[in-house]
């Protein structure tokens, strides 16, 4: 477990290192509006969970309920939130693998592991799963400012508030969320092209069927972030029916708006989820209403290439019949009377069908419907 005192109003943030040492001693509130963030892999809260508690009971004056204990330490939760008169618990799911290695299919089975927040005013307390590259990068951000690429002063990155540092965690997970949709939105854009043009034998069904049960797995996993945040928002708004000075509404406005800026994001994630779904499913009904006009497209070619040799088909029958006395047998031009007669028949019904556009260029042309000559 990693311990950092972050104090906002002195642009500072101490590590003290690992916690608890070979000799943990008890820990001073922090000063003016200072506060602790205590992180820690799920596997350290189960090991460590007695100093935790005590901690807490030095530093806030509450430790944690069992019951949020065991949603934190519960790696299968949802994303979820609840509260006590004492502090606040979010529970987060963010992608298990972010940033996504660059060779992965965005459209494989998700896989996601949650995140858990527990917000006192002295303290923030986070369990993360082993090796979260998101925890290693809020460490940087606070610890490091110089290697981040933002060139804003160090006084506007850090967080007011453990709430706040909460809320920049999410944010992060959320914009893992965000690559991922656009991932996503790439590869499909791939399979409509393939499914729209009609000299292509499309075969990925089972990959447009993966693909549509990942984005109503990623529907779901937005929608209960949503809900979380929402519930985190409502308990907020009761927050300003204290008794509070100017600095705290501040603070608290503050928070709102980053709350909402929350909120936004995942709402736009979720837009973003269903027009996918809308897309891929378009595109496949305009494939096979192609394939249904394509079809028909020949059966009406071969229909009208059969109507066209029924009267050739009957004229040889007659002729083919077994009588001594038959017009034209006899004549020695009878054979090219025949052909001829047989070849303007032929002609007239093409003409006639042709005019009836029965036939088309295209069809004996051999061009895919839905392409010009």
């Amino acid at each position: 477990m990693r311990l950092l005192l972050i104090q906002p109003s002195r642009k500072t943030v101490h590590d003290l290192g690992e916690w608890p040492g070979a000799a943990p001693q008890p820990l001073a509130p922090p000063e003016d509006d200072g506060f602790y963030w205590l992180s820690a892999e799920r596997p350290e809260l189960e090991v460590q969970l007695p100093a935790v508690q005590a901690l807490l009971q030095q530093l806030c004056g509450t430790p944690l309920v069992d019951l949020h204990v065991s949603d934190l330490l519960n790696a299968q939760i949802p994303s979820t939130f609840d509260f006590t008169s004492d502090y606040d618990v979010m529970l987060f799911r963010r992608l298990r693998h972010f940033p996504r290695v660059p060779e992965q299919n965005a459209l494989q089975p998700l896989e996601t592991v949650p995140v858990g927040y527990a917000v006192f005013d002295q303290l923030l307390l986070s369990i993360h799963p082993p090796a979260c590259a998101l925890r290693a990068q809020s460490m940087q951000r606070l610890l490091e400012p110089g290697k981040l690429p933002e060139k804003r002063s160090i006084a506007t990155r850090l967080p007011p508030s453990s709430a706040d540092l909460m809320l920049r965690q999410l944010d992060q997970m959320i914009d893992g969320y965000q690559s991922l949709r656009r991932d996503m939105a790439r590869q499909l854009d791939i399979w409509q092209m393939a499914l729209l043009n009609p000299r292509s034998r499309f075969s990925n069904w089972t990959q447009i069927l993966q693909a549509r049960l990942s984005l109503h797995q990623l529907d779901e996993i937005c929608e209960d972030q949503r809900a979380a945040v929402q519930d985190w928002i409502d308990t907020l708004r009761t927050w300003q029916h204290t008794d509070s000075g100017s600095n705290e509404r501040h603070a608290l406005e503050l928070l709102l708006v980053r709350s909402r800026d929350v909120l936004e994001h995942i709402e736009r994630v979720i837009h973003h989820v269903h027009r996918m779904e809308q897309s891929a499913e378009a595109a496949v009904q305009l494939h096979f209403s192609a394939q249904s006009n394509r079809t028909n497209d020949i059966m009406r070619v071969l229909t009208t290439l059969t109507a066209i040799f029924l009267p050739l088909n009957l004229i040889a029958a007659i002729f083919g019949m077994n009588f001594d006395v038959l017009p034209l047998v006899h004549e020695q031009d009878g054979f090219w009377w025949a052909m001829g007669g047989m070849l303007s028949i032929s002609l007239v019904l093409l003409v006639f069908f042709w005019r009836r556009r029965f036939i088309e260029k295209d069809s004996l042309m051999g061009t895919p419907y839905g392409e010009k000559s």
